[in-house]
């Protein structure tokens, strides 16, 4: 197969998906964004998040999701994007939804009801960056100990970590408290 004929087949399998990603969100105030994969991507507001993605879920063929993430975009306002990608079995095509928040208002609606798989990865996105799933019943501290106040994929955490050894005896030391009083002195 020649170079131009990839090259057809490539932009004539995105235009289809183009289409049907502008079927299933049409009536909504989704943008496209330029990109520089092939991936599409739809810029959303974040009271419109729950149903574009429920419009890509249903009438996208859009069945599974591989990644819920966030990116800091400091010092740029809006701070942060929201990015939940999308995947289609049956048409084997991806879509990227971001969603831009405040650092003041960094939440976005949990999309675990559509794909309760993105659990962790909202759990996890909140550890990182500290933003908030509303509607998540077990938001929590995924990898950083609870009450530790920092996020550490944050642009302004600092690169050398933050007393990462005091910390982790005063988590341990609470934790070890639950399963024997005498084991934490």
């Amino acid at each position: 197969m020649s170079e131009e004929t990839m090259k057809a087949a490539r932009d004539e399998r995105r235009t289809a998906t183009m289409a049907r990603i502008a079927g299933a969100l049409e009536g909504t105030r989704a943008k496209t964004a330029e990109v520089r994969d092939a991936t599409p991507c739809i810029l959303v507001r974040p009271d419109e998040l729950t149903d574009v993605l429920t419009r890509l879920k249903e009438r996208g063929g859009f069945d599974t999701v591989t990644f819920v993430t966030a990116v800091d975009l400091a010092p740029a306002t809006p701070r942060f994007e929201v990015v939940h990608q999308l995947y289609s079995i049956a048409h084997t095509d991806r879509v990227r939804v971001k969603t831009a928040v405040t650092e003041e208002a960094a939440s976005v609606p949990s999309c675990i009801a559509l794909w309760p798989g993105a659990a962790y990865m909202e759990r996890e996105c909140f550890d990182m960056f500290g933003v908030r799933f509303d509607g998540h019943a077990g938001l929590k501290r995924l990898l950083m100990p609870e009450g530790y106040i920092y996020h550490p994929l944050r642009k302004d955490f600092p690169h050398q970590g933050i007393e990462p050894d005091r910390l982790y005896r005063e988590w341990d030391a609470e934790r070890r408290r639950e399963f024997d009083p005498e084991a934490a002195r």
